[in-house]
């Protein structure tokens, strides 16, 4: 893979570094080191250059990101895999519920990671896994892909200006929404759950709400429908903790239904009923302001759906 990126530098931002320009663009010092390995990935003005290069008003600083090598063990495996968005520095995935991210003991060729591993294997092309937005094996919706190391640095940036109170991160935040389906009429049907989460005790995968010693989570949640006994909820998080959505829904009295772990309510749905519904972010090559939403899956717009009468 390979990926060239021109900046033409103007007066206000002539008398830098490339380091301190570079960083100004929400480059991590990662990819700085990364960058810096071969002499052919910084230029000014076609000719090799150090981080340490004064740029001048008019100077053209060349940026080339090359990764020639895969992630190890991520077997390529031909899966279904619903593409919402591409281009050079990114994707956008529409991930199916059921579906891991990733590898681990017991899902080895079934995960969005095997399916984009043979994505570009076809294509010829280099790949290393970086997701931005990890989702739970059994919710749906969007999850954010990075194609190289500068985007994924400049995204998880992003994702780390909601989940830490750090004053040194300026990154845009990146927004997510996701609806959620519980039984009953939520009430109040609109509001703020401020409780911080940590590991159950004696738990690897649980999580809690721990006022004492639990780490900061915030979750915005709406009432957009109500049918046949069940409320369908928009959530917007601030933070980004563990299982926060089910947690928090749990704590307010409205457990997600499906949810085997912290509500096994399994009459209508068999897995946690929530959907990663909308992503909007800021590009972080081109700036550009990016919005994208999936629809309501099928077994979730069911439950919403009129029932027929048991005869």
């Amino acid at each position: 893979m390979e990926r060239r990126l021109e900046y033409r530098i103007t007066e206000k931002e002539a008398d830098c570094t490339v380091k301190q320009y570079l960083k100004a663009k929400g480059y991590s010092s990662q990819s700085m080191i990364e960058l810096k390995k071969e002499p052919e990935n910084v230029l000014v003005n076609r000719q090799p250059a150090f981080m340490t290069h004064r740029l001048a008003d008019g100077d053209v600083l060349t940026v080339c990101i090359r990764e020639k090598t895969s992630s190890e063990k991520i077997p390529p495996v031909q899966l279904p895999l619903d593409i919402v968005y591409e281009d050079e520095d990114l994707m956008v995935i529409n991930k199916p519920a059921g579906m891991p991210i990733h590898p681990s003991m017991g899902n080895y060729d079934n995960t969005v990671a095997n399916a984009l591993a043979w994505y570009f294997q076809e294509q010829g092309v280099p790949f290393v896994f970086r997701c931005i937005n990890r989702l739970d094996r059994d919710t749906s919706g969007l999850t954010l892909i990075a194609k190289h190391y500068v985007s994924a640095g400049i995204l998880s940036a992003m994702v780390a200006a909601k989940s830490t109170d750090n004053p040194h991160n300026s990154a845009p935040p990146i927004r997510r929404e996701y609806l959620a389906l519980v039984r009953g009429s939520v009430r109040p049907p609109q509001g703020t759950i401020s409780a911080p989460l940590s590991r159950k005790p004696g738990s690897v995968i649980e999580r809690v709400v721990d006022f004492e010693h639990g780490e900061h989570a915030v979750t915005h949640y709406k009432v957009i429908d109500e049918k046949n006994g069940h409320s369908l909820l928009s959530l917007e998080l601030e933070t980004g903790r563990t299982h926060q959505i089910r947690i928090h829904m749990k704590y307010l009295g409205f457990p997600l239904i499906g949810d085997y772990l912290y509500n096994p309510d399994m009459e209508f749905m068999t897995r946690q009923a929530l959907h990663s519904h909308r992503l909007c972010f800021t590009h972080p090559i081109t700036g550009e302001e990016m919005e994208f939403t999936a629809p309501l899956p099928d077994d979730m717009r069911r439950v919403l759906e009129p029932q027929p009468d048991l005869i």
